[in-house]
């Protein structure tokens, strides 16, 4: 399996100086920065835009992890990709078409991402993952950050990564809610590659970035 890489997630930091906040990050050994964008009807909460997304560019070099949370997805994949994602990671639920979304979002020259809720099924992705790069694991049911981590989630997990290897395929495991010290240690045994955590990140320690990354990528 691949090296841990970490992905901050912003929704932890202070918005006031997002821009400040992000090259923080990068300088404490962060892989990616995680940009979750909530609708307000997908999830009960509301986050930020591209527009915010294509400002804070500048900042990093940094692949963007941009998640969205918003439905219906497919006519807005366009303005995330022009505002700079890397890597643009929607739910099967959000889009009546999920073959054609991925697809656009290939047609920008962008990593694709499907993220399963707590409650969706592995089933969603199985026939996909030779399409895709990322499979996000939702440990929390999304919408507000500080929630406790799903366990059960992992099985999952379990069964994706035993699905990759046995295709041979190089798709990515991510794995975002709740995650701290403790929980990304049996999220990593499981088979996940990449962790998103926001909270730990930025609280743990006395908010030193650097030694939290370090402690989730190692354990």
């Amino acid at each position: 399996m691949s090296l841990i890489k970490i992905s901050p997630s912003i929704l932890s930091a202070d918005f006031s100086k997002l821009g400040n906040e992000i090259q923080d990050l990068e300088k404490a050994g962060a892989d990616l920065i995680h940009i979750d964008v909530m609708d307000g009807h997908f999830v009960p909460n509301i986050t930020i835009g591209p527009d915010v997304i294509s400002k804070l560019r500048k900042y990093t070099n940094l692949p963007f992890d941009v998640h969205l949370m918003i439905s219906p997805v497919h006519n807005f994949i366009k303005d995330f990709a022009d505002a700079g994602a890397d890597i643009i990671t929607i739910h099967p639920e959000a889009t009546n078409d999920l073959i054609s979304s991925i697809e656009k979002i290939k047609s920008y020259n962008k990593k694709v991402g499907i993220s399963l809720n707590p409650e969706t099924s592995v089933d969603k992705v199985f026939s996909i993952l030779n399409l895709i790069d990322l499979v996000l694991i939702m440990s929390v049911n999304p919408g507000f950050g500080g929630q406790k981590f799903i366990k059960e989630t992992l099985n999952k997990v379990k069964l994706i990564r035993k699905e990759i290897d046995l295709k041979k395929l190089k798709t990515e495991i991510e794995i975002d809610g709740g995650i701290n010290f403790e929980n990304s240690k049996i999220a990593i045994e499981a088979g996940v590659n990449i962790i998103v955590s926001g909270t730990t990140i930025f609280k743990e320690n006395s908010g030193n970035l650097k030694k939290n990354i370090q402690t989730l990528k190692t354990g």
